[in-house]
């Protein structure tokens, strides 16, 4: 479908579908069981959407149950419901979200309309969506409930969300040089991140869990061809994080986020594909939970000051996290690498700087730089195509330092595979030098919220791992 005829969809869906309605949640909490949560959303009361959340119970939860802190909770799950919401409301795109349960000010839309055109960007872009962030929806609140507050008591132990990549296997393995313990949450757990969890030392009982299902009638509207598209997924784990911080009185959430997400998708834009994970959603984030909810929930990324290529660095040391991570999305399902997406080339070129060439095959089970079917995604990968891929991935000058390094590593023997002959043939590789890649590597990202020592962890560790 091409963008006209989208925008056309999109302008009538929204004459048709005027209200997106969050009409309320329930939840199921007895000690000992699951923590059992459901959303109703509604469009015009048309069709009809219930989501569900379910949190296994861990022996942690059983001071806050036992507390019976039932404003607390509602404030909280009613937060992860603002989030859910958008993966819904964007199959029409109602002019109007009418939110039923609580209360919130103007500050506080102003918040969430933000989180949402801004989550939405390449949704927007996608499908050459024209609209903007001051009338693109119009959020209202028919409830006169407040929220309830939070305090945390003194705690020295931290939550790291695991997603089963490189990088949260680094946060995970450094994270014990700062508090007394730490604990992985996995969302919708799979072999990759049960895989990794285990090799560090976890079983599944010592795990956070979060088990989140999509409504089946979301999945037929988006067959029958309403809109559909990319969603602040981060940001949906950042409220969950929250309640279940609260849950097991857990203030510290340390997430893998690095510098390179605060890089617009499309150059010269604002559209990002990792809005939800960039330094701008964090800070945001923060200041609304410490405004509204806690004053002292400490939610970091405890990678922000580093690159790609530092944390790639750390990672080859890690090897035996090597045989069971995954990053990539199209295989995510499988737990495989793909090898033939833009995720899966990005993780095997920013590897490549660091990990021999026939480890590096053993993880992927071939050589990527070796398929000519991937020269479109290095294109964008390196910045000679001006749009980069829509997924997690680093800088365009972290790819070229880390192709340039690569190419230096290659036995002089030894033909280039056709991805770095390529790449050795174009003017970006000729502007770099061993000066570059080694001032890369000992630059660090000064915006961020982590304390000093952890900001000496990070360099400590990255001195070592070089």
């Amino acid at each position: 479908m091409t963008n006209t005829q989208n925008q056309q969809k999109f302008d009538s869906y929204r004459s048709q579908y005027k209200n997106f309605i969050f009409d309320s949640f329930t939840y199921q909490l007895n000690p000992n069981k699951d923590l059992q949560i459901s959303f109703y959303f509604s469009i015009d009361d048309v069709h009809h959407f219930e989501p569900t959340l379910t949190i296994p119970y861990r022996e942690y939860y059983q001071s806050f149950l036992n507390t019976h802190a039932v404003a607390e909770l509602e404030t909280l799950i009613f937060h992860i419901g603002m989030v859910e919401l958008v993966s819904y409301w964007k199959v029409a795109c109602p002019k109007n979200i009418i939110i039923k349960p609580f209360a919130l000010t103007a500050s506080q839309i102003e918040f969430w309309k933000k989180i949402y055109f801004n989550g939405l960007g390449e949704f927007f872009y996608t499908n050459g969506i024209q609209t903007d962030l001051f009338t693109f929806v119009n959020i209202t609140s028919e409830s006169d409930k407040k929220f309830q507050t939070h305090h945390f008591q003194n705690s020295e132990i931290a939550i790291v969300p695991i997603g089963g990549g490189k990088d949260s296997n680094v946060t995970l393995s450094l994270a014990n040089q700062l508090y007394q313990q730490t604990i992985p949450l996995i969302l919708n757990p799979r072999g990759a991140t049960l895989g990794c969890i285990e090799v560090a030392g976890f079983t599944r009982d010592q795990i956070i869990e979060i088990n989140r299902t999509i409504d089946p009638n979301l999945l037929k509207l988006n067959a029958a061809g309403y809109l559909n598209g990319h969603t602040p997924f981060s940001a949906l784990l950042a409220f969950i994080t929250l309640l279940t911080g609260t849950l097991a009185n857990i203030p510290h959430i340390l997430l893998s986020n690095e510098s390179s997400a605060n890089e617009a998708t499309i150059i010269g834009s604002e559209v990002n594909h990792q809005y939800s994970k960039s330094f701008e959603f964090e800070s945001d984030f923060r200041d609304y939970v410490s405004q509204n909810l806690s004053d002292n929930f400490n939610y970091y990324s405890f990678l922000r000051p580093l690159s790609e290529l530092q944390i790639a660095a750390l990672f080859s040391k890690l090897t035996k996290f090597h045989p069971i991570f995954k990053s990539c999305n199209v295989g995510s399902k499988t737990d495989i690498w793909c090898c033939n997406c833009s995720k899966c080339l990005f993780t095997f070129t920013i590897l490549s700087a660091f990990i021999p060439m026939g480890d590096l095959i053993k993880i992927y089970g071939e050589n990527l730089f070796e398929k000519e079917s991937l020269l479109s995604e290095l294109k964008e990968l390196t910045g000679i195509t001006p749009v980069k891929p829509f997924e997690c991935v680093g800088t365009t000058e972290e790819v070229n330092l880390a192709l340039w390094k690569v190419i230096q590593l290659y036995n002089r023997q030894t033909k280039l595979p056709i991805l770095l002959d390529f790449f050795k043939q174009s003017s970006i590789y000729n502007n770099i030098g061993q000066t570059d890649f080694d001032q890369f590597m000992s630059q660090y990202e000064s915006e961020h919220f982590l304390s000093e020592k952890a900001i000496t962890i990070l360099k400590e560790s990255v001195s070592w791992a070089l």
